[in-house]
């Protein structure tokens, strides 16, 4: 498991230091769909932002594999600030005849 380093900027006052969390974004790609949303969401750590992930898709699942087709496949993706990819979680179909 690799930590992220901790980010701390300058705030009020002389000795003020803050600490600046990370910001994700999730991009969700279907069939031929794929976008990231706009709006970022910050954990404390890699790990929050895993648990969050995992948490969201586990709400999602029942819709996804109602919907999906034989050799589809759906994904969500955690991405970091500059929009790479950090975590990602795929479902597939796939007809084997």
């Amino acid at each position: 498991m690799v930590a992220l380093p901790v980010q701390f900027s300058r705030g009020d006052g002389p000795n003020a230091w803050v600490h600046k969390m990370a910001l994700y974004f999730f991009r969700i790609s279907h069939g031929q769909y794929s976008g990231a949303s706009d709006l970022p969401y910050d954990f404390d750590t890699r790990e929050a932002a895993w648990s969050e992930m995992r948490a969201v898709c586990a709400n999602l699942v029942g819709g996804i594999a109602r919907s999906l087709k034989p050799d589809g496949e759906w994904q969500m993706e955690l991405l970091d600030e500059a929009k790479a990819p950090v975590f990602r979680i795929r479902m597939l179909g796939e007809a084997l005849e």
